[in-house]
């Protein structure tokens, strides 16, 4: 990070800085000269503070990658509002690492590292060619009106990433619309993902985008146990010729409504390992497999409304397979937290194909299948604080259950505890008291001797304690299904459920939780 300096110096590294993004193919501009309209986030990118990218910031126009890389590095801290307006083809042959005090750059790729508050927008036709970008421990950042196409995976002679746009590793709020992601192959011709998130990234939307051409849509979650992810929309966007991946969802939960899916070859939102999916509205076309758990025993749910099927084919069901279809019915209710107005589905074709990808006039939908010019934002940076321990939505529903504990005199059992505690703290009442898993991750259990219903949790971490609570899942012992999952302590609730023992597992978190009450009711 950027020590502090004076502000007489500051400015002074500020102007020699802005310099060189001129001698690397950037022009700066001032703000009333900025020409690219933005709109506002919409989605889960609206939570946690919201995304507001570089707006209030100075505005840069680059030609070439370095420029982009020369203007990151130039602000006067990492954390400087920037808008960076992207004009023409930015290749590998124009793509530099820069260095500097505010910035972590590297050759090859579009790297925003460690940083907040960007905005990066094409304007006269912003072409990433081969090249991808991405985005590592960084915050309130848009992407906006650029094609990215045919990034190799990582490891060609021509690739250093391998996504076309990847983000991983504590990112928070994105807002990617109006992009055209692109392939000319699958895997066996070495193209990798278009939209990937990794390594706890939330809050993120993608919008009136186009993805095509490609094996691998995206995928949120780069396997079984990376499920600290999530929260993410996917809305009105175009998926064509998509081998599988449309997303893949592992964990978490996501929001795809009034997208159209056309040739998707093998699977499209596969909802597994835990991972609630709201899928309404969408518009589904000479496609198979549109939705259900694929390629592993770990079950995904789903949420379906307002869906239209046109020539869609469904596999049989099988140990590994579990299609939603032909007869698409909910598994799960999925609670969003933001407004919305989806379009019916049988405008979905229409109005996206008049507003998605880049080069399309940033025009939105009104929520009544028109398309119109996006609604400027009020200006003014907002940095939000990424909290992994304290997301919105999750376990965190302000208004606890009400009734009787019915942990109180049940029993307790699970995985290896820590030293000194016990699974009987759980449910004594106590706030004093805890238990905690014998590392980072583990699982607590309530019991009972007969058949009981339970339709909320709360899990109340020790005042003091030494970690915190990442992800998690709630499962029904009994039945080896999950109720529920999500990020941090608090409350949990779930369609009322009959049975005798409920697990609370801790997939990850940081330093050693400790747990002072597992609470259940009947709400």
């Amino acid at each position: 990070m950027r020590q502090p300096v004076t502000r007489r110096l500051q400015a002074a590294l500020a102007t020699l800085a802005l310099a060189a993004v001129a001698a690397t193919g950037g022009i700066v501009l001032s703000a009333p000269e900025a020409s690219a309209a933005t709109g506002s986030a919409t989605g889960y990118a609206t939570q946690n503070g919201g995304t507001t990218g570089g707006a209030g910031g100075q505005t840069v126009r680059a030609t070439t990658g370095t420029a982009i890389h020369a203007a990151l590095c130039g602000r006067a801290a990492d954390s400087t509002p920037i808008v960076i307006e992207v004009e023409g083809t930015i290749n590998h042959g124009n793509t530099s690492k820069v260095s500097g005090d505010s910035c972590n750059t590297a050759a090859g790729v579009i790297e925003l590292k460690q940083i907040s508050n960007v905005t990066i927008v094409g304007v006269g036709g912003a072409v990433f060619d081969q090249i991808g970008i991405h985005i590592r421990e960084s915050s309130n950042i848009i992407i906006q009106n650029v094609t990215v196409r045919n990034v190799k995976k990582s490891g060609s002679p021509t690739s250093n990433g391998g996504d076309a746009i990847g983000m991983e590793s504590g990112v928070r709020n994105v807002w990617v619309d109006h992009t055209t992601l692109e392939a000319s192959g699958g895997e066996s011709e070495g193209y990798d993902g278009l939209f990937d998130m990794k390594a706890d990234t939330r809050y993120v939307t993608l919008s009136y985008s186009i993805l095509r051409n490609s094996g691998r849509g995206g995928l949120v979650g780069s396997s079984e146990s990376d499920v600290s992810n999530g929260f993410v929309t996917y809305h009105h966007n175009l998926y064509e010729n998509i081998d599988s991946r449309a997303p893949l969802l592992r964990g978490g939960v996501g929001h795809m409504f009034n997208n159209h899916y056309v040739r998707i070859n093998s699977s499209g939102i596969n909802s597994r390992a835990g991972a609630r999916a709201k899928v309404e509205n969408n518009y589904f076309e000479d496609s198979k497999d549109v939705l259900g758990t694929f390629y592993t025993d770990a079950a995904g749910y789903w949420q379906v409304s307002g869906n239209t099927l046109d020539n869609v084919t469904w596999s049989s069901p099988g140990s590994d397979n579990n299609p939603a279809g032909p007869d698409m019915k909910s598994t799960t209710t999925v609670s969003i937290p933001y407004a919305y107005t989806p379009d019916a589905a049988d405008c979905v074709r229409d109005v996206v194909s008049r507003t998605a990808g880049a080069g399309k006039g940033l025009k939105v939908s009104d929520g009544n299948c028109t398309a119109q010019p996006p609604t400027e934002p009020t200006p003014g940076p907002t940095e939000p604080t990424p909290d992994p321990t304290d997301p919105t939505p999750g376990p965190t529903d302000p208004t606890p259950p009400t009734g009787t504990n019915l942990s109180i005199g049940a029993g307790s059992d699970g995985s290896s505890k820590a030293s000194g505690t016990s699974f009987g703290h759980l449910r004594d009442g106590d706030l004093n008291t805890h238990w905690s898993p014998a590392g980072s991750t583990g699982h607590a259990s309530i019991k009972w001797d007969s058949a009981t219903a339970v339709s909320s949790v709360v899990i109340r971490e020790a005042a003091g304690s030494a970690g915190s609570i990442g992800a998690w899942r709630l499962l029904d012992a009994d039945a080896g299904t999950v109720l529920a999952s999500g990020d941090g302590a608090g409350t949990i609730s779930f369609p009322r459920t009959t049975l005798r023992k409920i697990t609370f597992e801790i997939v990850s978190s940081t330093g050693s939780p400790r747990i002072a009450e597992y609470e259940t009711y009947t709400s």
